[in-house]
């Protein structure tokens, strides 16, 4: 299907459909989510992980219980995007991180995963205080993480069998 488009009854693509729809966005502590929120992200992370990128990873690390989740839902409740907020000591011992940033395919070009971003950044900044935010960045992805003011600080390292780089945000 790649190079397919899809449709909406207007003739307008779905990335077009979903720039102008209302997401909800939610930031809930991981003891906050309810069982069908846990279920929709570890599936949503799956699909694009595991599957799509043909990865097999263990992304359940135990990390996501001491973590905030961002969660993006479309219209017909569906979740189209989400992200993980972690506190300073948890994935790195002097700096709070922004992992697991993923978004559906439904929703790529739209213009989601930048929201999803930049209110990942707010969240960390509100809920962990003003400080720099390191992230695992796929190679491929820097110069989106680039427009946020991500800075590559570190060599490409292979993780999973995908290229990686670790990027910092400084205050």
């Amino acid at each position: 299907m790649a190079g397919s488009r899809i449709f909406a009854r207007n003739n307008t693509s779905i990335s077009a459909y979903f720039t102008r729809m209302t997401l909800t966005r939610i930031c809930k502590a991981f003891y906050e989510l309810t069982p069908s929120e846990l279920y929709d992200m570890l599936r949503l992370r799956s699909e694009v992980f595991v599957v799509e990128q043909n990865c097999v990873f263990p992304d359940m690390d135990d990390k996501d219980q001491l973590c905030h989740h961002i969660l993006f839902y479309n219209p017909d409740q569906v979740l189209v995007a989400t992200s993980r907020l972690v506190p300073t000591g948890v994935s790195y011992p002097d700096m709070m991180s922004i992992g697991r940033i993923v978004t559906s395919q439904l929703v790529r070009g739209a213009g989601v995963g930048k929201e999803l971003v930049e209110m990942s950044i707010q969240e960390c900044y509100r809920l962990f205080g003003e400080g720099p935010i390191r992230i695992g960045a796929q190679l491929y992805a820097r110069k989106f993480y680039e427009r946020f003011g991500f800075e590559q600080s570190s060599e490409v390292y292979d993780e999973d069998g995908i290229d990686h780089i670790k990027m910092v945000k400084q205050v």
